[in-house]
Order: C-alpha cells, then structure tokens, then sequence
C-alpha cells in the first residue's frame, strides 16, 4: 500500500518534509509502517547512518513487527528509546520488552536502551543524553488520553526542562518514568505520530489545533505526520 507520495518525503534543508495527516482507518499498521520506512529511507540515501527513537505503548507494536521486515539497512540504524519506566530488567512494564519483541529481536540495529535501573537516575538521564546523536532523525511519538507524549506528563516539572534533553518525571500511573524532553524532541529532523483509540478523540483534536494546553500541542509540527485510525472523510 501507498499512502502518500513518495515525493511527500524528501529534503530540502536537511529534515525530512513530510504529509501532515493521514487518517488511514483500518490500515493503519500499514501506513504508520510506511511513513517510518520513507523516514528513514530518506535519510540513509544520504548519510551513512540514521536515528530512530521510539516510544513505547500498545500501538506501535505492530507497526515496528511490520517495519522489522522492511528493506532497511538496519546495521546502519541507531535505535533510542523515547521514554522507559523506571522498573527492573524485563519487568513487562519496561518499554524495551515491546521493543524486543516486535523489532530489536528481528533486525541487526544498534540498541541504545535508557538507562533506568540506574541509582542515580539524573545522573543516568545526564550521560543518555550525551549519548544522542546531536539531531535524531526519525522520532515515533504516540498520545495519551490526557494529552501526553513521550513521558511528557501534564502538571509535570519536566515540561519545564529546556536547558537538558532526557529527564525524570514524578511516579505516573504507578512509575516514574526517562524521557525524551522539548529540546530533544523539537530539533528532531522528522516526527511521526501514530495514534489509535476512540478514547483518544479529544486529545487528538488539541493536538491538530496545537494546543499548548496539552503536552503534546507544545511539540514543533513543521516535519511531523500524524498517522491514525480513523477514517478519511
């Protein structure tokens, strides 16, 4: 399947250009796959490597388990995470447990996973964020019912953070979590979102109106794609 043009994707001023919204209804596995292959196709014609980071969630798994099968050069690949729960190794909580399954146990990427059994958790976000590439390439955002991304929580101080690129939140929903931060997520070359749920309307609808009320409305929009269920009208 096509659901853009493959012209849609390309470079100009070095980031990838991208279709704002695609409302893929039942083919959204397919779709999200896509984009995410264009994305990074994209940028490994002409550079010898690309980076992806990765949010965790129910919705992405099969969409990485179908771009796991994807003619990517995937040793030319570097994957980060998004955001982790702060939880023990292979804990099912962890995001890197969905990620193994449905991607990293199928394709020869380099892994670079949060370093959340650390003690010292700020100091672990510190060196994750030395870590990353000074632009990431491709970043796959997902979104809550209350208008989070990444782990990017409303009410949290890490929405504040503008001077460092990983943080730690205050426990959400039973975890503290690492994630990515503004000033990582909105230099990124190329976002795309893929978002799936009926319950998760409202927060959809704010972030198509960049509502700065909501986490997500706050993420630069410029060389995003917006990947859904729902059904074009």
């Amino acid at each position: 399947m096509h659901c853009f043009d493959q012209t849609g994707v390309g470079s100009t001023d070095d980031r990838a250009v991208v279709i704002r919204d695609i409302r893929a209804g039942s083919e959204l596995v397919e779709c999200a796959a896509e984009v995410l292959f264009q994305a990074l196709e994209t940028r490994l014609r002409a550079h010898p490597r690309a980076s992806l980071a990765l949010s965790g969630g129910r919705t992405p798994w099969p969409v990485l388990r179908r771009l796991a099968d994807a003619s990517i050069d995937w040793p030319r690949v570097d994957i980060y995470q998004v955001d982790e729960r702060v939880a023990p190794s292979g804990d099912p909580a962890r995001n890197i447990v969905g990620l193994e399954k449905a991607l990293l146990d199928h394709v020869a990427a380099t892994m670079h996973p949060m370093p959340v059994e650390e003690v010292d958790l700020d100091a672990a976000a510190f060196h994750y964020a030395a870590s990353l590439p000074p632009t990431l390439d491709v970043v796959h955002l997902g979104l809550g019912d209350d208008g989070h991304t990444a782990s990017l929580i409303p009410g949290d101080s890490a929405l504040e953070i503008d001077d460092q690129r990983v943080g730690v939140t205050r426990p959400y929903r039973g975890y503290r979590r690492m994630t990515l931060t503004y000033p990582a997520l909105n230099t990124a070359r190329a976002i795309v979102w893929i978002v799936s749920g009926a319950d998760k309307a409202a927060a959809l609808a704010r972030l198509r109106a960049r509502d700065a009320g909501i986490p997500a409305g706050r993420i630069a929009q410029e060389h995003a794609v917006l990947v859904t269920d729902e059904v074009e009208d």
